[in-house]
């Protein structure tokens, strides 16, 4: 690719800002409709109340957008942010960016969490968040150069927009040489076809590793942001930096953030092998885990084990993956989580024959294209991530979706005609192949499965295929989004870690699963309650600083488990600490950390009231994420449900049938979670109906003058 040939359709130069603990306090603002490119100068309120990542892309979408605003209107925007700590390379996982955006899928506001380089090479590059807003009316890639200070929106060339070809032609385009240390100052964020052709769109944000002299990616996937991105007939962006070096982010003292990362990378070096392997198997090394404890999810969430597990366990994995290379996915991390199986060769698709680079797969893939669909076999799960990957879709997305249609095809609701030919059954895995295949190319019932569960719910029952209160019983989404990969039946504190997020349920707000289910330690609805104040909060905060969750718990200090609170490794909370401290230079200690995070976490409550949802009958959950809707789930657990009702319920199961059995346990755990609801409103300073009280947004000094008149109705 010729970049210099493409013709520009605007350009424009500015004076780089360098960064000054943690921030330029510039945006960056593009409209492809009439391209407009300008440098907005950022708020002190908004820096104050918002701090970045995720609060930047809340507060820019709510000023840009109307409480009507459509995803596909030209007035949606996505913003993209990394926060102040996103880029330093001394403590590992600071390469997070947040984009946001209204979503194809929930109609409300949507966020996802993003690896690669781009976010820190949009700091380098002198802004603290990127806008997009506009729709064009042919295909762009958009150009931040800071080598240059130049930005430019240019005609894309013909060809494919498949992330794996797309992201490696820009990437050699723009290097001035074809040097490891050239190749590595770009990165590349686009979708691929299969986002144009769906709602389930994602995001892929590149890095280049130079020991595998290759372009890798992360995911954006959750919300269909990459549907937005290629409906504003965006098709790549990129940002080069004129260098990387150790300390761009001009932080306040550097000393405690090299004696914290040395004091992590010594706990990573000594204690991963035995505690997480992230090394050696990424996030993969929770497969079998996860089937140990009942909590995989197998055929559409009807399970959490299978006999055939063994088969995707972690050491077989392991077995796929290159060892012995650095697979941080931005500089300095040192829990090589990012795995990769290398010159694998596609057996399907348009690509077949060739040898590919597959990132992953990690934990929740491994399950949503795996043992979701009652597949248990690697190769399926490989190929089916890398067209995935570079068809621009999301995976749990996907994989949560395909679990709903093969209980569709085995229950009668679909059938071969309905789905054009594809057998859906659980375990096939060239129907799921095909459909993959099928949705790329925008055809058949591929496309149809492309608009999510939520959406294929209300077509089934529009055509009477099946009946809505089966339907909405066994269809894994809340909100809109589907579920991510853990099975929360036996976890009150889980389903409302899902069901009450904000976006929907994704495992980033909370994963509270062994503090509840294993460990016990949550028993009371109190305690349930403060936990599920604490881990949103806390979790919330990663996403307003750049920052990857996985450092903080995944491998933990040998002495933590001695300490007072030790599900949320005290130690490494003080690391988080100290590190804004030293970048920003301001005073800070962990109290401020969680309130930081409840103003950004309940304007974006206020947001999606703004929305039209927001309250409490959104928090809804299907119920297979809480008890079995089927009678084989209730005899796979026969013993294990009648032991609860007659120990925990009270009722004696001797003589009733399964249908009145399951009767009752449906109905005690349905109320158990109204009671969690209301539990965790009370503590969140939330009234019954979910709303966030006036007086608690004064408390938290985020009573803006919107966010009171949105409230107000609702008190």
């Amino acid at each position: 690719m010729d970049i210099n040939s493409l013709k520009t359709i605007a350009e424009w130069s500015y004076k780089l800002t360098p960064m000054y603990r943690g921030y330029t306090d510039k945006i960056l603002y593009i409209n492809v409709t009439d391209g407009t490119i300008k440098e907005k100068d950022v708020d002190p309120m908004m820096k104050e109340k918002f701090i970045g990542g995720k609060g930047y892309g809340l507060k820019l979408l709510w000023d840009a957008t109307k409480p009507d605003t459509k995803w596909n209107d030209p007035e949606n925007e996505i913003i993209i942010s990394p926060g102040p700590i996103a880029g330093i390379t001394q403590y590992s996982g600071t390469g997070k960016s947040l984009v946001v955006s209204i979503s194809p899928q929930t109609n409300s506001v949507m966020d996802s969490n993003v690896g690669g380089y781009f976010g820190p090479f949009l700091n380098f590059s002198g802004f603290d968040a990127l806008e997009l807003q506009g729709k064009s009316d042919k295909d762009v890639i958009i150009i931040i150069d800071g080598e240059t200070e130049t930005v430019k929106i240019v005609e894309a060339p013909e060809g494919t927009s498949n992330t794996h070809i797309l992201a490696r032609e820009l990437t050699e385009a723009l290097a001035n040489s074809d040097a490891g240390k050239d190749l590595v100052k770009i990165s590349v964020v686009s979708a691929g076809v299969a986002a144009e052709n769906s709602l389930i769109g994602m995001l892929n944000f590149s890095f280049y590793d130079p020991k595998r002299k290759e372009v890798r990616f992360k995911q954006a996937g959750r919300g269909g942001i990459g549907t937005v991105f290629r409906d504003k007939k965006i098709k790549a962006i990129v940002a080069k930096v004129p260098k990387i070096s150790g300390n761009l982010n001009n932080v306040a003292d550097m000393k405690p953030i090299i004696e914290r990362g040395k004091r992590f990378n010594r706990e990573m070096k000594e204690l991963d092998e035995s505690q997480a392997q992230m090394r050696s198997k990424g996030t993969a090394h929770l497969t079998n885990i996860m089937n140990d404890y009942d909590l995989l999810p197998v055929n559409n969430f009807k399970y959490g084990h299978h006999k055939d597990a063994y088969k995707i366990h972690s050491d077989v994995y392991k077995t796929y993956f290159t060892q012995g290379v650095p697979d941080g996915c931005w500089i300095g991390c040192n829990m090589s989580c990012a795995k990769g199986v290398d010159n694998y060769e596609l057996r399907t698709g348009p690509y077949k024959g060739q040898k590919v680079l597959v990132e992953g797969p990690e934990y929740e893939t491994a399950a949503s294209l795996g043992s979701i669909m009652g597949i248990f076999n690697p190769d399926f799960t490989i190929e089916s991530n890398f067209y995935c990957d570079t068809y621009g879709i999301c995976t749990i997305t996907w994989g949560t979706t395909m679990g709903f249609l093969m209980e569709c095809y085995e229950e009668g609701i679909l059938n071969e005609e309905r789905t054009g030919g594809i057998k859906l059954n659980f375990g096939n895995a060239d129907g799921a192949m095909e459909l993959l295949h099928q949705l790329a190319r925008g055809e058949g019932f591929g496309k149809i499965a492309g608009q999510g569960v939520r959406k294929l719910k209300e077509l089934f029952v529009e055509k009477g295929w099946g009946d809505a209160d089966f339907l909405n019983d066994i269809g894994m989404e809340n909100k809109g989004l589907e579920y991510s990969q853990y099975v929360s039946k036996e976890s009150l504190a889980q389903q409302g870690g899902y069901a009450m997020t904000n976006k929907g349920p994704q495992h980033d707000e909370a994963w509270l699963i062994f503090m509840d289910m294993v460990n016990n330690q949550i028993p009371t609805f109190e305690d349930k309650a403060e936990a599920l104040h604490y881990f949103p909060m806390f979790r919330t905060w990663f996403g307003l600083m750049g920052l990857c969750k996985l450092p903080w718990n995944d491998v933990e200090p040998e002495s933590n488990a001695e300490t007072d609170e030790p599900a949320k490794v005290p130690e490494h909370v003080d690391n988080y600490v100290t590190i804004y401290k030293a970048v920003t230079g301001k005073d800070f200690d962990k109290e401020e950390l969680i309130r930081q995070s409840e103003r950004v976490y309940n304007y974006q409550r206020v947001f999606n009231l703004r929305r039209g949802y927001g309250t409490r009958k959104y928090d809804a959950q299907p119920y297979r994420a809480a008890g079995p809707v089927t009678k084989e789930e209730y005899l796979s657990l026969e013993e294990h449900y009648d032991k609860q009702m007659k120990e925990i319920i009270g009722i004696d199961p001797a003589g009733k049938s399964i249908e009145e059995k399951m009767e009752i346990t449906r109905k005690h755990r349905e109320e158990q979670y109204e009671k969690l609801l209301d539990a965790v409103y009370e503590r969140r300073g939330w009234n019954k109906n979910g709303v966030p009280t006036i007086e608690h947004m004064k408390k938290l000094g985020m009573d803006l003058p919107e966010v009171i008149e949105t409230i107000t109705p609702f008190q």
